[in-house]
């Protein structure tokens, strides 16, 4: 009876999902789209995480508030930086969304030229972790280069691929 127990209890604690936790890392990634001729840029956080950084900084409910949603991407917007050869790129927010354990971000610019030199910051919830983790992911398929980011780190540079 008692391993029994001790088995259901040990399965419910395996069985908590993943985003009931902090995960922090963010995902961004950033790629030229042929078909509209713009930069696609799309941020990828952990909702558990967003909703207690934004809480930390107000009440919060990404999950049903696009108010909330909205206040998270100006953060967001605010903490992530792009320029191409040494010129600063203007993101323009396009918009937010929930998918399931996930807010996803949406920013657009001008297509970048491929070979551009890029440099970029993602201090996303570096201000709030020290170890925070952000993922920038340039280009796409089989040409994709990873930058990834931690409290205290500027401006990395890379070629678009």
């Amino acid at each position: 009876m008692i391993r029994k127990l001790l088995a259901a209890l040990a399965l419910m604690v395996l069985a908590q999902p993943v985003w009931a936790h902090q995960q922090k890392i963010v995902i961004t990634t950033m790629s030229n789209n042929p078909r509209t001729g713009m930069l696609e840029v799309s941020h990828r956080v952990p909702m558990h995480d967003a909703e207690h950084a934004l809480h930390d900084m107000k009440e919060a409910d990404i999950a049903r508030n696009q108010a909330s949603r909205d206040a998270f991407a100006v953060y967001v917007g605010n903490h992530f930086a792009l320029t191409a050869d040494d010129e600063p790129v203007e993101l323009e927010m396009l918009g937010n969304e929930v998918d399931g354990a996930y807010l996803w971000i949406y920013q657009i610019a001008p297509a970048i030229p491929e070979d551009t030199v890029l440099a970029v910051r993602s201090s996303i919830l570096t201000d709030i972790w020290p170890s925070q983790e952000n993922r920038v992911n340039l280009g796409e398929g089989t040409s994709v280069e990873t930058l990834i980011f931690h409290a205290g780190d500027g401006f990395k540079q890379r070629r678009l691929p």
